[in-house]
């Protein structure tokens, strides 16, 4: 199974330390209020009845509710290995306050991404493998960019994504990930250009985020993702 994570060992490591000293005191369940949930959720993953199609990479089927949540654990591995990679060594060029806010969107991400793994059970797509070629992780600038086109898309990810869900529970906690997603967004537009948080680039003349197709947003992800990903019945 491919890796999502980088095989620096002292990133994988870290990780490790992560998720022992902050998932197993607090969970993402615990901060999102999300125990109703997760019964469904789990329960939904633990089906044995889902197809498993002959294609190399991972697969995405649109089908029902659990092919649109394991897109957003696709998309929630590919920001957790990103911010693990920042966290582990930040750019010279980051103030004190901005290494401490990127390890605390790491834990965030992380929390996430373990969120759905666990949530969907068999039925979740296997680890990714990122791409992460095209970012100089020493320079403050070309970080900034990457965390501003993560969490932009993943914004308009869950917005665009929520009219396919057909089960509440699945829909609010889409709703609290999504809000922590766009702080995310927010805060990071505002260091690069202050102000900017809500422009017109990410908010519409009647006060609405964009939303996006899961095949733009697979699409602009492409670059960043090695595993091949399939889409069926989108």
């Amino acid at each position: 199974m491919e890796n999502l994570n980088d095989p620096n060992q002292d990133v994988l490591t870290k990780e490790s330390s992560i998720l022992e000293s902050k998932l197993q005191r607090r969970s993402f369940l615990q901060y999102a209020g999300a125990g109703a949930a997760v019964v469904a959720l789990t329960a939904a993953g633990c089906r044995k009845d889902r197809p498993s199609p002959s294609f190399t990479g991972v697969t995405l089927d649109f089908k029902d509710d659990i092919g649109v949540l394991n897109y957003a654990y696709a998309l929630e591995q590919l920001e957790a290995a990103f911010y693990i990679q920042v966290a582990s060594n930040p750019p010279s060029g980051f103030s004190s306050a901005e290494r401490n806010y990127f390890t605390d969107i790491q834990y965030h991400e992380i929390a996430h991404r373990e969120f759905f793994k666990k949530a969907l059970g068999t039925s979740a797509i296997g680890s990714l493998t990122p791409n992460f070629s095209s970012i100089n992780f020493s320079d403050r600038t070309s970080v900034l960019a990457a965390a501003k086109t993560f969490e932009d898309l993943g914004v308009a990810a869950y917005n665009g994504a929520g009219v396919r869900l057909t089960t509440d529970a699945y829909i609010v906690i889409a709703g609290q990930i999504v809000s922590v997603e766009a702080r995310h967004a927010a805060y990071i537009r505002d260091i690069i250009s202050n102000g900017t948080f809500a422009n017109s680039e990410v908010v519409d003349a009647s006060g609405l985020d964009r939303a996006l197709t899961p095949d733009k947003v697979l699409a602009a992800a492409g670059p960043f993702i090695k595993t091949q990903i399939n889409v069926i019945n989108l």
